[in-house]
């Protein structure tokens, strides 16, 4: 196979960053780093739960530029199926977290009264 035939097939379509849009995601994220931490430590919120709630969704802002800015990740790359990709594995991983602590609830909620006790009883 020669270099121009290798050319044609290589992933020419694939977006290229160029350094500043790779600083515009380094310093993003660190910003999305400090905020939580500093939410946290200079105990700014009272409510624990409002604090757990913008640590967790400045992550999820995090996740997004990290998959724009360093993985290139949108709706043109691969015809859209590295987003349909994601959208799939964001399924499976909600279905499993759901099941699991559905689960989990069940577990506790039908566990017999001295249950836990049964095991430490055998001489």
């Amino acid at each position: 196979m020669s270099d121009h035939e290798h050319d044609a097939n290589s992933h020419s379509e694939m977006p290229h960053a160029t350094y500043r849009e790779y600083m515009v995601g380094f310093w993003v994220s660190v910003v999305l780093t400090v905020i939580p931490f500093w939410l946290v430590l200079a105990d700014v919120l009272d409510n624990k739960g409002l604090a757990i709630f913008y640590v967790c969704a400045l992550g999820l802002v995090q996740m997004v530029v990290h998959m724009v800015y360093f993985l290139h990740m949108n709706t043109r790359a691969e015809e859209g199926w590295l987003i349909m990709s994601l959208a799939f594995t964001l399924l499976l991983v909600v279905i499993a977290i759901a099941g699991s602590i559905w689960i989990m609830f069940h577990l506790d909620h039908n566990m017999m009264p001295g249950m836990m006790d049964a095991g430490r009883a055998l001489p």
